[in-house]
């Protein structure tokens, strides 16, 4: 079992079951064809890839009766170089492989994409010595979640706040809806308690400074250019030092996986991509019942065998 499975909550299965019956509402006609007998179906990986989303693939299986047997470890990096690698397999009445075959090759692929992006960003963040975090956002996909946090993880990248009640973002709509950064946070402690953190989306230095004073935890400088970043972010370290407050600063707003280098910089404690999940590539796999023909064999002269 993969070691991040353990962070799933009980109720994940029910996701899936719901997902199976959105697939298959009445009567399954293909399932009908195929027919009950055993069959082995394998899992083929076509693109490069971090695998990620095996409890996935897994409870969709479990739902429909199969069984299946993994070839690599959740995390790995798999390599096709231009064919295909078999991954996984699946072993079950025909109809039920089929039956689960495309909601679990969509969970894997997506999944495996977010990680794999997760992956090459933490990557070139070690790389280039940059030790802050890598993080997601919450533009997620509805409904699927729990799927992508889950792809960001198994990529080695930081999930952020998984929804709005596990932190405080105040953004321009809660500034401008309270008339001042300082209204907003003083509001959202009142709620929030000691134990959730605030952030505060900053369009400028000065929007920074007064977050710091009107007690937040995060300040985002959002949507700065590298030259602009770099600069502020060492004015906001150099004001949190000197009043002994440990604010943590990140760098959001339009930076791509192409970008991301370039926002690398000291004094950055968090670098956060809406890309992570947005416009992702997914990983290419495939699965295949394993072909049996009806026709005579040939011998290995060529001869056939009757």
């Amino acid at each position: 079992m993969s070691r991040h499975a353990a962070l799933l909550p009980a109720t994940f299965s029910r996701t899936i079951e719901d997902w199976l019956a959105e697939d298959i509402p009445s009567f399954d006609y293909g399932g009908y064809v195929v027919g009950n007998d055993d069959k082995v179906a394998t899992l083929f990986c076509k693109s490069d890839g971090v695998l990620a989303g095996v409890p996935f693939f897994d409870q969709v299986f479990q739902h429909t009766g199969c069984t299946v047997k993994w070839n690599f470890e959740e995390g790995v990096e798999i390599m096709p170089h231009g064919g295909k690698v078999a991954v996984a397999e699946v072993r079950g009445p025909a109809r039920r492989i089929l039956m689960g075959e495309r909601l679990a090759l969509n969970i894997l692929a997506r999944c495996s994409g977010v990680a794999s992006r997760a992956r090459r960003l933490r990557t070139l963040a070690d790389t280039l010595g940059f030790t802050g975090v890598i993080a997601g956002t919450r533009k997620t996909t509805p409904g699927f979640r729990l799927v992508e946090k889950y792809g960001m993880e198994v990529g080695g990248a930081d999930t952020h706040r998984m929804d709005l009640s596990t932190m405080v973002m105040l953004k321009d709509n809660h500034i401008w809806a309270t008339g001042s950064i300082t209204n907003a946070v003083k509001s959202a402690r009142s709620v929030a308690g000691f134990s959730v953190k605030i952030e505060v989306e900053c369009q400028s230095e000065q929007d920074a400074y007064e977050a710091i004073d009107a007690g937040a935890d995060i300040v985002m400088l959002d949507n700065f250019t590298p030259d602009t970043l770099r600069l502020a972010a060492s004015n906001v370290k150099t004001k949190c030092q000197s009043t002994r407050n440990n604010v943590l600063i990140e760098a959001s707003g339009g930076i791509t996986e192409n970008t991301a280098a370039l926002y690398m910089l000291p004094g950055i404690d968090i670098i956060s991509f809406g890309t992570m999940t947005q416009s992702v590539p997914h990983v290419d796999f495939s699965l295949k019942i394993a072909y049996e023909t009806s026709e005579p064999a040939l011998s290995t002269n060529g001869v056939c065998d009757f």
